[in-house]
C-alpha cells in the first residue's frame, strides 16, 4: 500500500470535499465536528478508515475479479438468486479486508480514542459509501451498522462486517436501479464515540415540512432507545415543529408538537460481539410523555439551523438538511450523529401545484399519518414476509406492520402503502415519498382492518391525516402554475381553521387568511370547555379524569387549553408568515359550546342559540370571562413568545359599541392591546347594526370583515339553518347588495380596511364583481375555491377597466 495515502482520516482533519475518499457520511460527520462545534452543534469524535483502505485490501486479494464473476449478468428481480450473489459478494470482501495492516491501523486509531474517552472506550461503527448522500441519491440504510464496540478485537471484525455489506442485497438492488457502477462506488468506515441512546432517546431532524417542502420550519422527531426504530417506522415518534423565521428573531418557542405512541425502545443486548439490539415494549407511563423537553427540542432546532446555513453557504444556494440527533443517557447531553442534503421534498418544483381531490367519500377503513399529498386507489396485498413480496403485483396497495430496505424493489412497484406503525420519517415515509407513491403511516391496525384482495382508496390530499376507504372511489387531479395564473389586484385570502392544512394551504398564491376559526381549534384539537379546566370541581368525576388525562404534560388544565390553542393559531400563522392571519375569537353557539367535554355544566338552554349567547357577548361576562382569558393568553403566546405578530383578532357578533368597548377593554386588561406590537383587531360586520353604525364602530377597531352568511341571515330575516325557507337565502337579493355597498364604502369612509369571508364572491361571480367595483379591500374564501375566485375577481377587474 501506498505510504502517501493514510488508511485512517481522523474528524477533525476531515471535510465535507472528501467524499472520494471517506464517503458522504464520514466526510459530512468530519465538516461538522471541525467546522461546526463552536456553533453549538456536539459530534462524538472518531475516526475514518478510507476509501483506499477498502480498494488496496480487494486489490491485494484479486476480489474485483470475483466479484465481477458473481454478479455479472445478476436479475436483481430474482430475489432467490440475488440472496445467493450478495451472500457471495459480502464473504468475498470480509475475507479481503481481513489484512494485518488493516489490524494494526484500526488497532492504533482505537488506542488514541481511548485516551481522550479512557480505556475500553465503547464505540459505533457504521458505513459511509463513497456515492452516499449526494444530491440525486440518498444510500441511508444500505449498508450495515454495529454498535457498542469494546476493544480491538471487536472493532476490527465489526469493520470488516461493514466493508462487506456494500453488497447488502438491498445495496445491489439500489445501485443498479440508479445507475451506480458496483466497482465505482467503494466503502468507508466510521468509527466513532458511543453515545448511549438506549438509554435516552433519538431521532432525525429535517430542515423543512416533509409532505409540502415547506422551508421554514424545523421538523424533528424523537422516541425512546436508539434510532433505528424511527428510521425503520417500528414507532409513532413525537413530533415537533419550531419556526425558522421566528427562532432566528430570537423567540424561542415550541411551534407545535404532536404525542407519538413509541411502542417500542430499542435497547442493547449483549452479542458473541460487540452488542445486538433489541426492542422491548416502552413503559406505560413513559409513552405517555413526550420523549423530549421543549428546551431539548429549541437546542437541536438551533444545531439544524447552524448545520443547514452551513451547509448552504458552501453549496451557494438553500441547501435543506436531512439530520440525525442521540442524546447520550450516561450524561443527557444531545449529539449530532448524521447529516447529509434533504433529497426529495427539497426538489419540488417551485410554484407547481398539484392537487387531488377526492369526488365521493366511503366506508373508512383506517386512518394515519399522510405521507405526500396524493391519490391512488388499488388491491391490497398484505405483506407478512419475503414470500408474500416474490407474489406483489405493480400496483397494489402495500399493507404491512412496517417496511425495510430489503423491501425497495417492490415498494418500488406499489401504487400506495400503508403501515401500522411509523411516523414521517420512518423508512416507508422516506421511500414512498422519494417515488412519489401515497402512503398512510401509523395506521395501527391496518394489518388487521385490511384484506388481502380488497380494492380501496388511498388519500393523503387532506393534511396530515390519512385515510383509506372501501373500494375504488372517483377523484381529480389538477395540475397549475402558480407562476401563470393571473391574480387580481383585490388580494384574495383564504378561510382556515384546521392547523393541519395550513402548511399545504399556504403554498397556494393568497395575500393570507382572512378568517382563522379559533372554534375549529378548540373542538378538534383540545375538546373541552374552557369553564371546565378553569373550574373542574363543577364537572362530573368521569369529566374530571378525562381532563387530568388530557393535560397530564402540562402544569395545569388552563395551561393545556393555552398551549394547545397557541400551538393550533400559531401553526396556522406561522404557515403564512408575513401574510396576515386574522383569527376569530371563539364563535361557538350556545348549544355547541355545551357539547364540548364538561360543556353542559356551564351552558344555558336556549330556544334560538343563533341569536343567543354567542360572540361578543359572553367574553366579559361572568359566565365565559375566566374561559376568555385562557384564549386571550393564547394569542398573546402567539404574538409575543412564538414572535408571530402577523398574527391579528377579530371580534364575532359585536351586536353594540358599547359591547365593543368593554370586549376590548377586557382583550387589554390580559395583555391585548390595540396598536401595541402592531396588534390591530378587527370586527366582523355580520349584523345590520354594524352597517347602520359604521362610522362609530370605524372608531373603535382598525377593520371590518363582512360575514356574509350571518348578515344575508338578519338582513333576510332567513335562519340560514332552516331547510325550509332556505330558498329565500340568497346574497344576491338587492336589500343585500345595499348592505354591501354600504359596508364598503363606510369603512373607506373611515379609512378602515374592509374585506369579505364568506363564500358568497366564490359561489356568485356577479358579487364578486360587484364587490371589485366597489373597491373592496379583500375577498377570504374556503382554500378550494381560491383558484376559481382568482379567475373570477380577475376578470372582474379587467372587465371594469374596460368600461
Amino acid at each position: 500500500m501506498s505510504e502517501n495515502t493514510p488508511l485512517v482520516r481522523w474528524f477533525a482533519d476531515l471535510r465535507a470535499s472528501d467524499v472520494a475518499e471517506v464517503g458522504g457520511k464520514n466526510a459530512s460527520l468530519g465538516e461538522m465536528y471541525s467546522r461546526l462545534s463552536t456553533a453549538g452543534v456536539r459530534v462524538p469524535n472518531g475516526f475514518a478508515l478510507t476509501a483506499y483502505a477498502y480498494r488496496e485490501a480487494l486489490a491485494a486479494a484479486g476480489a474485483e475479479a470475483k466479484l465481477r464473476t458473481v454478479l455479472d449478468r445478476l436479475a436483481i428481480t430474482d430475489i432467490a438468486a440475488l440472496a445467493r450473489a450478495g451472500a457471495a459478494a459480502r464473504r468475498i470482501v470480509y475475507e479481503a479486508t481481513g489484512t494485518a495492516t488493516l489490524r494494526a491501523a484500526i488497532a492504533n486509531a482505537y488506542a488514541e480514542l481511548a485516551r481522550e474517552y479512557g480505556p475500553d472506550v465503547a464505540v459505533a461503527v457504521r458505513s459511509s459509501a463513497t456515492a452516499e448522500d449526494l444530491p440525486e441519491a440518498s444510500f441511508a440504510g444500505q449498508h450495515e451498522s454495529y454498535l457498542n464496540i469494546v476493544g480491538e478485537e471487536d472493532l476490527f471484525e465489526a469493520c470488516r462486517r461493514c466493508f462487506a455489506s456494500l453488497f447488502t442485497d438491498r445495496a445491489i438492488v439500489y445501485r443498479v436501479n440508479n445507475g451506480f457502477d458496483h466497482f465505482k462506488v467503494a466503502l468507508s468506515v466510521g468509527v466513532m464515540k458511543m453515545i448511549r441512546a438506549d438509554a435516552a432517546a433519538s431521532g432525525v431532524i429535517f430542515t423543512l415540512d416533509t409532505e409540502s417542502g415547506f422551508r421554514d420550519v424545523v421538523f424533528i422527531t424523537g422516541s425512546y432507545g436508539l434510532g433505528e426504530n424511527v428510521v425503520q417506522g417500528a414507532v409513532d415518534p413525537d413530533e415537533f415543529y419550531v419556526h425558522k423565521p421566528s427562532f432566528r428573531a430570537g423567540h424561542r418557542a415550541v411551534l407545535r408538537r404532536t404525542l407519538g405512541s413509541k411502542q417500542l425502545t430499542m435497547g442493547l443486548a449483549p452479542g458473541h460481539f460487540g452488542a445486538t439490539t433489541r426492542n422491548l415494549p416502552t413503559e406505560a407511563a413513559k409513552r405517555l410523555r413526550f420523549c423530549l423537553k421543549d428546551e431539548e427540542v429549541l437546542a437541536l432546532a438551533a444545531a439544524a439551523l447552524a448545520i443547514e446555513a452551513h451547509y448552504s453557504a458552501q453549496a451557494g444556494h438553500p441547501q435543506p438538511m436531512d439530520i440525525e440527533w442521540a442524546k447520550d443517557g450516561e450524561g443527557g447531553a444531545l449529539f449530532i450523529v448524521q447529516a447529509r442534503p434533504e433529497t426529495v421534498a427539497a426538489r419540488k418544483r417551485a410554484g407547481r401545484l398539484d392537487t387531488y381531490t377526492l369526488q365521493t367519500r366511503g366506508p373508512v377503513l383506517v386512518t394515519g399519518r399522510a405521507v405526500g399529498e396524493k391519490i391512488a386507489t388499488g388491491v391490497v396485498r398484505v405483506v407478512t414476509s419475503a414470500k408474500d413480496l416474490e407474489i406483489f403485483r405493480p400496483g397494489e396497495v402495500l399493507v404491512a406492520a412496517a417496511t425495510n430496505p430489503d423491501w425497495e424493489p417492490v415498494m418500488k412497484t406499489a401504487g400506495a402503502i400503508v403501515t401500522d406503525h411509523g411516523g414521517r420519517t420512518c423508512h416507508a415515509a422516506i421511500v414512498a415519498r422519494e417515488l412519489g407513491v401515497p402512503a398512510v403511516v401509523g395506521a395501527g391496525v391496518a394489518t388487521a382492518a385490511l384484506h388481502t384482495g380488497d380494492t380501496v382508496t388511498v388519500s393523503c390530499a387532506d393534511g396530515e391525516v390519512g385515510t383509506v376507504y372501501a373500494g375504488a372511489l372517483a377523484f381529480e387531479v389538477s395540475h397549475v402554475d402558480a407562476a401563470a395564473l393571473p391574480l387580481p389586484k383585490t388580494p384574495i385570502m383564504v378561510n382556515l381553521g384546521n392547523p393541519d392544512l395550513a402548511i399545504k394551504t399556504a403554498m397556494l398564491p393568497s395575500a393570507g387568511v382572512g378568517l382563522a376559526r379559533m372554534e375549529f381549534i378548540i373542538n378538534e384539537h383540545i375538546g373541552v370547555h374552557p369553564m371546565a379546566l378553569v373550574h373542574p370541581e363543577k364537572v362530573s368525576d368521569a369529566e374530571r379524569s378525562r381532563i387530568s388525562e388530557l393535560s397530564r404534560n402540562d402544569p395545569s388544565p388552563q395551561a393545556f387549553f393555552i398551549r394547545e390553542l397557541a400551538e393550533g393559531i400559531g401553526t396556522i400563522a406561522a404557515a403564512f408568515h408575513p401574510r396576515p392571519v386574522i383569527v376569530r375569537l371563539s364563535d361557538f353557539k350556545s348549544n355547541e359550546y355545551a357539547a364540548l367535554l364538561g360543556g353542559s355544566a356551564f351552558e344555558p338552554k336556549e330556544a334560538n342559540p343563533m341569536l343567543g349567547f354567542r360572540g361578543a357577548a359572553r367574553y366579559a361576562h361572568p359566565a365565559y370571562a375566566e374561559g376568555f382569558a385562557l384564549e386571550c393568553a393564547a394569542l398573546l403566546r402567539v404574538r409575543r413568545e412564538m414572535g408571530l405578530t402577523n398574527l391579528l383578532v377579530m371580534v364575532p357578533f359585536c351586536r353594540r359599541v358599547d359591547e365593543a368597548k368593554t370586549v376590548l377593554a377586557e382583550m387589554a386588561r390580559h395583555g391585548l392591546r390595540r396598536g401595541e406590537d402592531g396588534l390591530e383587531i378587527y370586527v366582523m360586520c355580520e349584523i345590520p347594526n354594524n352597517v347602520i353604525q359604521i362610522d362609530a364602530f370605524s372608531e373603535v377597531f382598525d377593520g371590518f370583515s363582512i360575514g356574509s352568511n350571518d348578515l344575508t341571515q338578519l338582513t333576510l330575516g332567513v335562519d340560514r339553518d332552516s331547510d325550509i325557507v332556505a330558498f329565500d337565502f340568497d346574497e344576491r337579493d338587492p336589500g343585500m347588495l345595499e348592505m354591501l355597498r354600504l359596508a364598503v364604502t363606510g369603512a373607506a369612509r373611515n379609512h378602515r380596511k374592509v374585506g369579505i369571508c364568506g363564500e358568497a364572491p366564490a359561489n356568485y361571480p356577479e358579487i364578486a364583481a360587484f364587490l371589485a367595483r366597489l373597491g373592496i379591500g379583500s375577498i377570504s374564501v374556503n382554500p378550494a375555491s381560491l383558484l376559481r375566485t382568482l379567475a373570477i375577481v380577475h376578470d372582474a377587474e379587467q372587465t371594469a377597466s374596460a368600461t
